[in-house]
């Protein structure tokens, strides 16, 4: 994989029933190739990952109030997207919420294109549905998470290339 990686900050927002806020995606020019992923995206200028992580949360899904805590995971992948390929150093960072009400209002152009809604799951919704989620062992990522807390230091995932 090049060296040169987008730096991408993505939260796990948890709301107070530990549901999940996943966005549902698909190409551009294929709405039937779909699958679900977190909030977040690359940083921009000078920012940090959490600043980015905040940033993104606000433009992608309009919530403000959260609790921002630690990174619980990081993970190198690599996809085809929009006629290109995506090279991302990704961080994850834990978020909780009692803002349930999801308003999206600085979705990019791009986003505009391939970004077919929110919802919230729970644990065994995702851990029983057939769809594509990013990261694709991400069910049982939140079963332990919910399950034993955040871990004592940000868990390296297996490197994903699609």
């Amino acid at each position: 994989m090049p060296g040169d990686l987008r730096r991408v900050a993505r939260v796990v927002l948890l709301d107070p029933e530990d549901r999940i806020l996943l966005m549902h995606g698909h190409e551009p020019d294929d709405p039937s190739d779909t699958w679900w992923f977190t909030p977040g995206g690359g940083l921009e200028g000078g920012e940090s990952r959490e600043e980015a992580a905040r940033r993104e949360l606000a433009e992608e899904t309009g919530i403000t109030r959260v609790d921002i805590g630690p990174v619980l995971w990081r993970r190198i992948c690599s996809f085809p997207f929009d006629g290109r390929r995506w090279d991302q150093d990704e961080w994850y960072f834990l978020g909780r919420t009692e803002q349930t009400a999801a308003a999206p209002s600085g979705l990019t152009e791009l986003e505009l294109r391939s970004v077919g809604g929110l919802r919230w799951w729970t644990c065994a919704e995702l851990e029983a549905t057939r769809e594509t989620v990013y990261p694709t062992r991400l069910a049982g990522l939140l079963r332990r998470l919910l399950d034993e807390g955040p871990p004592g230091t940000p868990v390296t995932l297996d490197t994903e290339i699609a």
